[in-house]
């Protein structure tokens, strides 16, 4: 009998050793907040990013058409530029100059076309135009659009934005 509880003793003592590690492992992967300043610093909004991922949608000034650039932040809290999506194909030849071909959006997809950026953009903070004109809305998954220019006055129209990584 006492050979039979020897392996099951050592096994809830791994046990016990591991669990403040998956307790660390969990904590390490809580969802990053991003969190949106007005141009004196103040707390506009904080949107929690359950996948990490965040989109900025405007119109663009030239075009007049609809864009899209779509945002990860890593597990440092830096927020980087992944991908650009336009309804007009000259948005994004021209006014983002990429550097490869763009392509059509599958079926379903809201923006006709997509491309990856000419440039790699990787910084802890993004400072973005609010402008009316821009009506720049910040999109993430689970969360009502965020209209950025309606948060700010016409005297100071931008917003910061910064991810938070508990």
């Amino acid at each position: 009998m006492p050979n039979r509880w020897r392996g099951r003793i050592a096994g809830l003592a791994i046990l016990a050793a591991l669990g403040p590690l998956t307790l660390t492992a969990v904590a390490a992967r809580a969802d990053p907040i991003l969190v949106v300043r007005g141009p004196d610093d103040r707390v506009l909004a904080e949107l929690r990013l359950p996948d990490r991922t965040f989109t900025l949608r405007y119109r663009n000034s030239v075009y007049r058409s609809i864009a899209e650039e779509h945002f990860v932040v890593d597990g440092s809290g830096r927020i980087e530029l992944k991908g650009l999506a336009a309804d007009e194909l000259a948005v994004l030849e021209e006014y983002y100059a990429i550097d490869s071909p763009a392509w059509r959006a599958g079926p379903g997809a809201i923006r006709t076309w997509r491309a990856d950026p000419a440039r790699r953009v990787n910084i802890e903070t993004l400072i973005v135009a609010a402008t009316d004109l821009g009506q720049r809305t910040l999109l993430v998954d689970g969360e009502a659009p965020l209209a950025l220019w309606r948060l700010v006055g016409d005297r100071s129209p931008s917003v910061e934005l910064e991810a938070s990584v508990p």
